[in-house]
């Protein structure tokens, strides 16, 4: 999940690649939701190696409340920091 400075917004995606896709969200390489909301912060990420339960899961959580989704991210994240803030150079 990518959100921005203030954190209002919050975007759930799926990727085969995580580095590449968020480095595109933090970069606005793709010009989407996340570019016109400024979602530049990755708060929280699951990884599978299984496809189909990739898809199931970003539909699930997609289909969340916001507290719901506040939960999730405070589990993993409690201060909601850029995970991603030292991946690039």
């Amino acid at each position: 999940m990518m959100t921005n400075i203030a954190k209002t917004v919050l975007y759930t995606g799926m990727t085969s690649n995580l580095l590449k896709r968020v480095y595109e969200h933090k970069n606005h390489l793709k010009g989407e939701f996340t570019d016109e909301y400024n979602c530049e912060f990755l708060v929280y990420y699951e990884e599978t190696n299984d496809f189909h339960v990739a898809v199931e899961r970003e539909k699930q959580i997609k289909n969340w409340s916001r507290k719901k989704k506040d939960f999730l991210v405070n589990q993993m994240n409690p201060r909601w920091r850029d995970l991603a803030k030292d991946w690039y150079s």
